[in-house]
């Protein structure tokens, strides 16, 4: 239900004369990663990362175009967006993370909308769409004081259930959410796809609205306003605050807010996010529609996930934010993270090895997390259910009954079937939606909702080839967890 909001919340607070939406109805995963400001190394702050999953820590167009699914909605668009995680900061001195709206126990369900805003200026100028190859970053993760440039009154931050006030400041009132919202520059210097500080080859407009002015004749050619809106579902937090201050924390130390910012890699078809900027105009109904066509499904955006790259803890009581960012208030502007703790990458993490259970030996092997729908069974041939469900468990009952898949759901659930349909197969560089505990062993996965995890049958060399396999991936994993 809360997935729900997310995109009825978003279409409520629309922007005047905005025209299509990209919808993140999830995300990839939280994790200190950032290939634009820290390539190839664990970034100094907590990221919540939506987008496609070629996503990595030092990503190109061409992996953005290979991703195989989406945590939004439009299927042309493989980008990747993300901005800072959100923590609240306990009177104990730890750090509890705070739920996008859309969380559930389960997983990371809740993501962001992004506005494409086809907004040309006074000379109603020509869009140009993002070149391959293109980023930016908007905001500075350093700012701790109010400033009423463009690039500030790009950055606003709106309590929901209380005053209701857009402030540049985090609000000092209790809210059953907190809107977070930051604008894009558009103007371009029409050369460089990046910058030393990832901003110079962008320019807020030189007069007129930070969203919809002239561009500077520096950064000559216009593009389409980005814009993201993040729900913090703080709720949950009402009856903890306490002193004279509110009491949340951005995952780079920010307590004031004015340090909040975003990240923007392009993977769209080119061609395609032309079409959508040269038709889209304000005005247009149901422009997406007629533009892009067929949309990712919100169950098919929820379950493209991508395994922990970074063996760090993000969620739950934290002693300290990671990265250790000191928490900070201004006014003077924040020290580069000191990154202390400085975590290797994990060189083999694969989406295949989230859930895994070795089951060769049964004659079975693991081959991913895969869709299901209670009306239409992935696996409908055999049934099995108890409290006391285990992999080893639903894999020696499908074995009984002769059958060539075995499947796990809702953590008690057992399914067997002869095949599984294309179209419920698991996604190549996905983890999937299974992340429910078997209710027998809670340290085995036993599907989702409307996720199912998937064993095949094999037989001599197919089965101990997979468990090599995986063999060589876990251990590779330990090795590098142990700095090796």
């Amino acid at each position: 239900m809360k997935s729900v909001l997310l995109g009825l919340a978003a279409s409520l607070a629309a922007p005047v004369r905005s025209t299509f939406v990209v919808q993140c109805y999830s995300r990839l995963f939280d994790q200190r990663a950032d290939p634009v400001i820290s390539p190839g190394v664990a970034s100094g702050h907590v990221h919540t990362i939506s987008g496609g999953n070629g996503f990595n820590f030092s990503m190109t167009y061409e992996d953005a175009r290979a991703s195989q699914c989406s945590t939004c909605n439009i299927k042309q668009d493989l980008s990747n967006y993300w901005s800072p995680k959100m923590y609240f900061h306990a009177q104990n001195g730890s750090f509890l993370d705070v739920p996008i709206i859309g969380d559930n126990d389960g997983g990371n369900m809740g993501g962001m909308a992004i506005y494409y805003l086809t907004r040309g200026g006074p000379n109603n100028d020509k869009l140009k769409a993002f070149p391959p190859g293109f980023r930016m970053v908007a905001g500075d993760s350093s700012k701790r004081s109010e400033t009423d440039d463009f690039a500030g009154r790009a950055v606003t931050h709106k309590c929901v259930g209380g005053s209701g006030e857009d402030t540049k400041h985090l609000p000092n009132e209790k809210c059953d959410q907190i809107r977070v919202q930051v604008t894009f520059p558009a103007c371009w210097d029409g050369k460089n796809l990046d910058s030393e500080d990832h901003r110079s080859h962008v320019s807020y407009p030189a007069e007129g609205n930070f969203d919809g002015g002239a561009c500077p004749s520096s950064h000559p050619v216009h593009l389409v306003t980005l814009f993201y809106e993040v729900y913090y579902d703080t709720q949950g937090f009402k009856d903890m605050w306490y002193g004279d201050k509110q009491p949340f924390v951005f995952a780079n130390g920010d307590a004031t807010g004015y340090g909040y910012h975003g990240d923007f890699v392009n993977g769209w078809d080119i061609d395609k996010l032309q079409e959508g900027l040269d038709t889209c105009v304000d005005g247009v109904e149901n422009c997406a529609e007629q533009v892009f066509g067929e949309f990712n499904s919100q169950t098919e955006t929820q379950a493209c996930k991508l395994p922990a790259m970074i063996d760090e803890q993000v969620t739950g009581a934290l002693e300290a934010l990671p990265g250790c960012n000191p928490v900070t208030e201004g006014p003077e502007p924040a020290s580069p993270a000191q990154n202390c703790a400085a975590p290797k990458l994990m060189a083999v993490a694969t989406p295949e090895m989230a859930g895994y259970v070795d089951v060769t030996s049964k004659g079975y092997k693991y081959i991913g997390c895969g869709k299901d729908n209670a009306g239409d069974r992935t696996l409908g041939e055999e049934l099995l259910t108890g409290d006391d469900m285990t992999v080893p468990k639903c894999i020696d009952f499908c074995k009984g009954k002769g059958k060539q898949y075995a499947g796990l759901e809702y953590s008690g659930q057992c399914y067997c079937g002869s095949s599984v349909a294309a179209d419920r197969a698991p996604v190549q560089g996905s983890t999937g939606n299974c992340l429910m505990k078997c209710s027998g062993d809670a340290n085995q996965v036993c599907g989702g909702a409307d996720a199912i995890s998937l064993y095949e049958a094999c037989s001599g060399g197919a089965c101990t080839n997979a468990a090599k396999r995986m063999s060589r991936r876990l251990a590779g994993l330990e090795r590098t967890n142990a700095g090796l």
